[in-house]
């Protein structure tokens, strides 16, 4: 095998056989009323478990949507996030159930106060400043855009 083929299929493959393309970041746009909002989207284990880690800011109107196996009840923590977000707890349906703010680098549990299958995280205050509050609608989530891909 010629040596850039397999220094590709090197590149490409992550531990455990998956393909990296899988694992790459992926936005959805979302709208929370007239608000526009890009989100990554975190829908497997490594991507969950890393979510908004290490980083130093978030773009104005970014912010990451957690996209879990089963509805559940969720929780969140901030294990090595350097910047204070907010996390608003979703619905299938888009309506906020509640929303918790959360210090930085700190593992203090933040849950749903109902079994949910979304979480959106964006910088601490952005809903409140906005007027968003629970029974509030994020739309673009059950819309499909959003949907966990197919593996």
């Amino acid at each position: 095998m010629p040596r850039a083929v397999a220094a590709l299929l090197f590149l490409l493959l992550l531990p455990g056989g998956q393909l990296a393309a899988q694992s790459a970041s992926r936005s959805v746009q979302l709208t929370a009323g007239f608000h526009l909002i890009t989100a990554e989207v975190a829908a497997d284990d490594p991507m969950r478990g890393r979510g908004l880690m290490f980083r130093e800011s978030l773009a104005a109107n970014h912010g990451m949507l957690f996209i879990f196996d089963s509805k559940a009840i969720q929780c969140m923590w901030m294990r090595n996030t350097l910047i204070p977000l907010s996390v608003a707890f979703i619905e299938d349906d888009g309506r906020i159930v509640n929303i918790e703010d959360m210090k930085p680098q700190t593992e203090d549990s933040h849950c749903a106060r109902a079994p949910v299958r979304y979480a959106l995280e964006m910088t601490q205050g952005w809903f409140a400043q906005r007027g968003l509050k629970p029974g509030a609608t994020i739309s673009g989530i059950s819309g499909g855009a959003a949907k966990k891909p197919a593996r």
